[in-house]
């Protein structure tokens, strides 16, 4: 049994490693392993909030300061970092946030932000996490391909770790709707592997010049770099 001090990011990468990569675990099974071992920890299995909060603070914690080296918290770590320096403005909209780590870390920097995501119980926890973490996050269940925002939304517009998930044209599709949503900036993040991660639901890969690709499909102005995986910047 995992105790509620072990909740964290990080068994994400424990269950990929142990149990999906020697092939005990289908891959489209690893998201319901992962919800199973956080609520197994809850003292009410019915009322699993306590050990979801742990779960936050627990990842928060180590994502902020000195995550176990090789963990899934480690290596978001320096994205999140580099993501943080790339808001432009004081308004920042996220697309595909997750659980929204990024965007607790940003609500507590002092940013205005809303967080959206296709998989509204995952939308569904973090508004009900971020008041209990201190925080302000809207929240919103939305395709990042069509967003319910007018044009201009946020200063800044993130899509961190999305876009690998859904085919190019698509992937194009939501890099369109970042620029439409976006006043300043549209910032793209993507991973860099030698193999797209069915675990993660990754279904493509990138390099430099895949990501630069998607850029001029644009028809604007981008730069791309790497650091801990890849980056898109438009101005707009």
């Amino acid at each position: 049994m995992i105790g509620l001090d072990q909740l964290s990011n990080d068994l994400a990468g424990w269950l990929d490693s142990t149990l999906v990569t020697p092939g005990l675990l289908a891959p489209e099974r690893f998201e319901e392993a992962f919800v199973a071992v956080v609520t197994a920890a809850a003292k009410d299995p019915d009322a699993p909030d306590d050990a979801w909060l742990a779960f936050y603070r627990n990842t928060l914690d180590a994502l902020a300061g000195e995550p176990v080296p090789g963990g899934t918290n480690a290596e978001m770590q320096p994205v999140h970092e580099r993501a943080h320096e790339l808001v432009d403005g004081d308004d920042v909209l996220e697309l595909g946030c997750c659980f929204g780590f990024l965007s607790l870390r940003l609500a507590a920097a002092g940013y205005r932000v809303t967080a959206t995501d296709l998989t509204g119980g995952t939308v569904e926890l973090l508004s009900r996490m971020a008041p209990q973490l201190g925080a302000e996050v809207d929240t919103l269940v939305a395709d990042a391909r069509a967003v319910a925002r007018p044009d201009g939304s946020a200063d800044t517009v993130l899509a961190v770790h999305l876009i690998e998930h859904l085919p190019p044209a698509e992937g194009d599709e939501v890099v369109a709707e970042m620029i439409r949503l976006a006043r300043r900036r549209a910032v793209v993040a993507v991973p860099f592997e030698d193999e797209a991660n069915a675990t993660w639901g990754h279904v493509r890969r990138f390099d430099l010049d895949e990501l630069a690709a998607v850029g001029e499909r644009t028809g604007r102005p981008y730069t791309v770099s790497e650091h801990h995986g890849g980056w898109l910047v438009i101005d707009v």
